[in-house]
């Protein structure tokens, strides 16, 4: 059963932070619904330490805080036993508090390891895509440098095989090509020059790029009869 008490708790820390309902806050958290639903009927104990974690960061408090909220309902449930036998309670509560940030700082310290080893992995997959243009660009462009003449296209390939990969490695899809020219769609594109209605033709200046349905660049358009200038 939802604690009225808890809730108005949680409703408040949410106010302070701009979250309006118990759905965003799970979104904001990266948790479940039913993982807030805990929260919200007492039952954090029964919670990993995590999730609480989660939590705290996106109300802004500390996971002591936290827990020390939350954990109220035990101690309140108790308000009418004796003197020593509630100084009792409290000291559990504030044992349970410390059992708890213990915990917390082996799994934040566990955490730090894991992205370190994943932004290392993450490194050294990207270097290996990139080898051939890491090992050969340099020494293409101090022949550029030796011989101007030297066609780009001839050290054109260096570049861009190596970065469709990683591309392909990622995800990554342009969208159109530099010189075609497709109906304007303002949400796919943005114009360089002048104005263009929906759906009439317009000239791809600059590509742009997707990942998945996330739009990461628009491609850069200008209409057909405009002549682009350098960006």
């Amino acid at each position: 059963m939802v604690n009225e008490n808890l809730t108005s708790k949680l409703q408040h820390l949410m106010q302070k932070v701009g979250i309006n309902n118990f759905k965003n806050l799970s979104l904001a958290a990266g948790v479940s619904e039913r993982q807030i639903l805990n929260l919200r009927t007492g039952k954090i104990k029964q919670m990993k330490i995590d999730i609480l974690l989660k939590i705290a960061e996106t109300l802004e408090i500390s996971l002591t805080e936290l827990i020390t909220i939350f954990s109220d309902i035990n101690i309140q449930k108790y308000h009418d036993i004796s003197g020593n036998h509630q100084h009792h309670l409290d000291i559990n509560s504030n044992q349970e508090i410390a059992n708890f940030t213990k915990e917390y700082e082996r799994v934040k310290i566990q955490l730090e390891q894991q992205k370190e080893i994943l932004q290392q992995e993450f490194q050294q997959s990207t270097l290996q895509i990139l080898e051939s243009l890491l090992l050969f660009w340099p020494t293409a462009a101090e022949k550029a440098k030796e011989n101007p003449q030297l066609a780009a296209v001839k050290i054109l390939a260096l570049v861009q095989k190596p970065l469709d990969k990683l591309l392909q490695t990622w995800g990554v899809e342009t969208i159109a090509s530099v010189g075609a020219e497709i109906p304007y769609d303002p949400k796919m594109h943005q114009i360089l020059q002048g104005t263009a209605e929906v759906g009439e033709i317009v000239k791809v200046c600059y590509v742009g790029y997707r990942q998945g349905n996330k739009l990461l660049y628009r491609a850069k358009v200008n209409p057909k009869n405009t002549t682009a200038n350098s960006h």
